[in-house]
């Protein structure tokens, strides 16, 4: 098939992958625009920027598809299909039409559980036991269309959103050729996704990722696997008359009890925080500004926690 490709994360580079393995002709690759990242600020190339440049496939980066412009330029490449995986800008319905077959998403939840902008992170913070990726047929509304093909993938109690995006990007990247050689013979039937179990998986905000340390412990553990390592589960250290944010990497829960945010104990293995319901968290890896994130023994070498500190 004649496929325009449309993604800008990690997570889409497997899938464009596959379809270029599969022997499909890429018409057009689009992308979320080069970057300012990093503390250099330095403008950066999306993931799948870089790797459809490698592959030598025409690249194109608009801030917004709703000009009549991007509209026409994207019709006249005469697609089968535009495949959408991750992409970050919301298509307007004529270019959801363009396509002979329409535009299809590769999503990272199980429909209609976790629409919308961070389906990964949510699952794992709401301490979803299973998740799955799916591909649909786009539509105007958010992630409401028809699923045309499923896969469901457990949530280990280690699993953080980079080891469980890393794991969907490439059951997905799967899916793809699939699905396409079953459209192209007509053998998919559309299924219309249920009217309950809907939930939005809204973008994740800073404030949000403010660790609650009155929460149960295997809460807190889940709220910080689902946001390691993007964009990190955090807590302030009030120290000195001044207010020292660290961010956790790494803990699980354990047992000890005290105030919540209460620092019960340091030692090699980790720092042991109460938390809420009588339980405690053990912090395993964590960072300060201005420093590389590090194991609990070398950050309380250089940076030390003593019981009855307390975070919030």
């Amino acid at each position: 098939m004649r496929i325009v490709f449309m993604g800008t994360p990690a997570f889409a580079v497997p899938s464009l992958a596959a379809l270029i393995a599969s022997g499909h002709e890429i018409a057009a690759v689009y992308t979320q625009p080069p970057r300012p990242s990093g503390r250099g600020h330095k403008v950066q190339k999306s993931p799948v920027h870089a790797f459809a440049e490698d592959h030598g496939l025409e690249i194109r980066h608009p801030d917004s598809l709703k000009s009549q412009d991007e509209k026409e330029a994207f019709a006249e490449l005469e697609a089968d299909v535009a495949i959408v995986v991750a992409y970050g800008l919301i298509l307007p319905k004529a270019v959801l039409a363009a396509p002979r077959l329409g535009c299809l998403n590769l999503h990272g939840s199980l429909l209609p559980r976790w629409r919308g902008a961070a389906p990964i992170q949510r699952a794992i913070m709401a301490g979803d036991q299973v998740t799955g990726v799916q591909v649909m047929q786009m539509e105007a509304g958010l992630d409401t269309g028809p699923v045309l093909l499923s896969e469901t993938v457990p949530i280990t109690a280690t699993d953080t959103a980079a080891s469980l995006s890393e794991k969907l990007s490439h059951i997905g990247a799967d899916m793809l050729p699939r699905v396409l050689a079953a459209l192209d013979r007509g053998g998919i039937v559309p299924q219309i996704q249920p009217e309950e179990g809907v939930t939005y998986a809204h973008k994740i905000s800073p404030e949000e990722a403010r660790i609650d340390w009155s929460k149960p412990a295997i809460d807190i553990d889940a709220h910080i696997r689902g946001l390691t390592p993007v964009p990190g589960a955090w807590t302030l250290l009030s120290r000195d008359g001044e207010d020292v944010r660290l961010k956790i990497w790494e803990a699980a829960p354990d047992e000890g009890q005290g105030a919540p945010g209460t620092v019960l104990g340091s030692e090699a293995e980790g720092i042991k925080i109460a938390a809420g319901d009588g339980t405690a968290l053990l912090v395993t890896k964590l960072q300060r500004p201005g420093k590389a994130a590090q194991d609990a023994d070398t950050f309380l070498r250089g940076y030390p926690l003593a019981p009855g500190e307390s975070l919030s």
